[in-house]
């Protein structure tokens, strides 16, 4: 019976965590899909206005 529930809690961890570490690889590619569209931004910018420093 102890080994059962032992079996059963460990299962249930699993199942919490997978979604968790699912989710740290979509975070990280909306991260890198923001900064390419910020860098795209900031490089427009640069070609149209004409600022030089």
């Amino acid at each position: 019976m102890r080994e059962k529930a032992r079996l059963l809690l460990a299962l249930a961890a699993l199942v919490a965590v997978a979604p968790m570490l699912a989710a740290c690889y979509t975070t990280k590619g909306a991260g890198e899909d923001l900064s390419a569209a910020g860098k795209g931004i900031t490089n427009s910018a640069d070609k149209n206005t004409g600022y030089k420093p």
